[in-house]
């Protein structure tokens, strides 16, 4: 039994958290008046944040007729059956949550699986979910988890879900999943309704949902108001792959974009070339995410049942400090309203470190007007590395900042010459990730970043006369990205932290970029020095199409460096992504591949200083990654699932295009780390 002292801790968290609490007894029988009842809890139920003796459980039970109020009853249990039940508490819920039940479960025993439910007055119940404890922190336990993002039910199904759940229960017991890193995008507030837009590239708009209020912006729609969010998070939850998957597997969840604008930042929402004040739909979005999704994001109220919001009016913001903050009482109001950045601790040998990339950033870069002319017709995605690193630096460019900045059309103003440098992190946030990481002991120090921290880097400076015009840049080209592989400054600052404390065993999980990464975390790429400092990858999305999509509609048959991009052939339905060449190999390559169809050959002629970061990328890629770490060796598994365009019966979600392991030794502090395939079952060819 959980100690007077222990209660009063747990009851504290619980509090903090937002969450009722329940502490574990000595086993006794369930009662009979379950009856499985799934339509009287359409969202299914959940799990969360697990600890060595607690777990937050969640379910959303739908109102009966006119009822203003109801209560659940909570069973957990350490068999399926239900024969020992070590909870039975009792649930309010009311439409001040929306109807959800979040509880907080304390006085479990570390590394065990348990299965829970809920039931109404009159027996109707939820599904059974099952969950988990983590390892005690200093316990000598392989991790296996995996990590996602990216899953967009308006445009395609989440079927790899179910791929997840049928590989899992094929595997051991004692090496399942113990639980799932969701980075971001769990829902996209970008909803397009069938009738404004019924296809969108390979995919039919599906029509999940239709805002109660919500506002339009070309043709699609997006939410204002706190019902708003909810009824995204409610038409997400219908999804059986989705509900599946967080019925088996506690979540480990942080917010990217999609949970509150796609094009938001701070307090503030941008459409086009208009930013406006919107901390009220920040503070909805905020509390929707609580309300749907059990974790241990802390909120400032202390409301024990439900997430209390702070009143705010939407005011413009004018007062910034010197990393883009701004200062205007309600923006730092709805920004804190609910502060997502935590550690999360499984065993002795993984720490993840979560960091929100959303509510603490200076202002995009892209925002600003002159930053079209970044978008180059002769050099398609390519902008001069000078020009990204001028950007990245503002007024403390190094040499100072010039005046104009060369693109693949020709110079345009430096638009940020007078700015200060950017960040993606914040001040607060950047401290307590770098202090957090330079205390922690843990075997494998895991950044959970839901943007990406790898170059996308092309040589069009290796290009053939005659092609297309001269390349107009100095050297080398990345790709405009607005993440952590073109915010240069912060990225050093973090990786130099790493180098000068000797921290061995740094690996970043990233997402939000569609498509599958793994590589080197290094400061620098050739012709500057390059001395990894860890490893990264980056998840493919579980359904949001990404570039190489894009390319396949959009980009011109006709352009004199196609090739670069998407190579066509007489028996393929659709193009080969060769742009995964060009970001592993370089422009020759593509060339080659593309005039011979002989990949060995096309290799032969690659440039070795585009990417010695990069093993492995795969622009096509949809699926997840699962994460395996012990004492002396991390590994990091892509499985890649056909595109998600439409729904599919197969129990195991479909056909997979591949499966490939990367892995990687325990390295000394100071030393580079060495990251190598291990297999490879499918094709990835031109990933590789």
């Amino acid at each position: 039994m959980i100690s007077l002292l222990r209660r009063r801790e747990v009851f504290a968290a619980a509090l903090a958290l937002g969450a009722s609490a329940a502490f574990a007894g000595a086993p006794r029988r369930a009662s009979n008046r379950w009856r499985e009842a799934r339509a009287r809890f359409p969202q299914g139920v959940a799990s969360g944040d697990p600890g060595p003796d607690s777990v937050i459980l969640w379910t959303r039970r739908a109102p009966r007729g006119a009822e203003t109020a109801a209560t659940i009853l909570l069973e957990v249990a350490d068999d399926r059956d239900f024969v020992h039940t070590i909870v039975s508490r009792s649930v309010r819920v009311g439409p001040d949550a929306d109807w959800t039940a979040r509880v907080l479960v304390a006085g479990l025993r570390p590394s065990r699986r348990y299965w829970y439910r809920f039931t109404d007055d009159l027996g109707e119940g939820s599904r059974i979910g099952r969950t988990c404890t983590a390892p005690r922190p200093d316990a000598d336990t392989a991790a296996a988890f995996a990590f996602v993002s990216c899953q967009n039910a308006n445009l395609g199904p989440l079927t790899p879900w179910r791929r997840m759940i049928a590989d899992d229960v094929a595997t051991d017991p004692a090496d399942q999943l113990g639980f799932v890193l969701h980075l971001g995008d769990f829902v996209y507030d970008t909803m397009w309704y069938p009738e404004d837009r019924a296809t969108y590239f390979d995919r039919t708009t599906r029509g999940i949902l239709r805002y109660p209020d919500g506002e339009r912006h070309d043709d699609f729609h997006v939410p204002t108001s706190l019902a708003d969010y909810r009824a995204l998070y409610r038409a997400y939850l219908l999804d059986i792959d989705l509900q599946d998957a967080r019925a088996r597997w506690p979540f480990v969840a942080i917010w990217d974009n999609g949970e509150f604008s796609n094009d938001g930042w701070q307090g503030l929402q941008r459409f086009g070339p208009t930013t406006t004040p919107a901390q009220t739909r920040k503070v909805a979005a905020n509390q929707a995410w609580f309300e749907y999704i059990p974790s241990h994001a802390r909120t400032r109220d202390g409301s024990l049942t439900a997430f209390a919001p702070p009143k705010v009016e939407n005011r413009p913001i004018t007062q910034f400090d010197r990393a883009g903050l701004g200062l205007e009482p309600n923006n730092l109001t709805a920004i804190h309203s609910l502060v997502g950045f935590r550690p999360f601790r499984w065993g002795r040998h993984v720490e993840l470190l979560l960091t929100d990339q959303r509510s603490y950033r200076s202002e995009d870069y892209t925002a600003h007007p002159a930053a079209k002319g970044l978008a180059s017709k002769r050099f398609p995605q390519l902008v001069p590395f000078e020009t990204l690193e001028a950007i990245d630096a503002g007024h403390a460019a190094e040499g100072g900042a010039p005046a104009v900045l060369m693109t693949g059309d020709g110079p345009i103003e430096n638009f940020r010459r007078d700015a200060e440098p950017r960040t993606l992190l914040g001040d607060e946030q950047k401290a307590w990730f770098l202090d957090r990481l330079g205390r922690s002991t843990a075997t494998w120090k895991i950044w959970g970043n839901t943007v990406a921290t790898l170059d996308m880097r092309a040589d069009p400076q290796h290009l053939p006369a005659g092609l297309t015009v001269p390349w107009p840049g100095k050297g080398y080209a990345g790709f405009a990205r607005t993440d952590h592989s073109t915010c240069y400054a912060e990225r050093s600052e973090i990786y130099d932290f790493v180098a000068s404390r000797r921290i061995a065993g740094f690996v970043t999980l990233s997402g939000d970029r569609h498509s599958f990464w793994a590589g080197y975390a290094a400061k620098a790429l050739p012709p500057a020095r390059f001395r990894p400092v860890g490893i990264a990858f980056v998840t493919g999305s579980i359904s949001s199409p990404g570039v190489a999509e894009a390319f396949e509609h959009n980009f011109p048959k006709e352009h004199p460096l196609r090739a670069l991009y998407q190579v066509d052939g007489k028996d393929r339905p659709t193009p080969e992504t060769s742009v995964n060449l060009l970001l592993r190999h370089g422009v020759r390559t593509c060339l080659d591949y593309a005039a011979h169809g002989d990949l060995a050959r096309a290799k032969a002629v690659a440039d070795p200083g585009v990417a010695p970061h990069v093993q492995f990328v795969d622009m096509a890629g949809h699926g997840y990654g699962v994460v395996r770490a012990a004492a002396e060796r991390i590994e990091i598994e892509f499985v890649c699932t056909a595109r998600p365009v439409v729904p599919t019966q197969a129990p195991d979600g479909g056909p997979l295009r591949y499966r490939v392991v990367h892995g990687a030794d325990r390295w000394a502090g100071g030393d580079a780390p060495v990251l190598k395939r291990a297999a490879l079952i499918g094709n990835a060819e031109l990933s590789a």
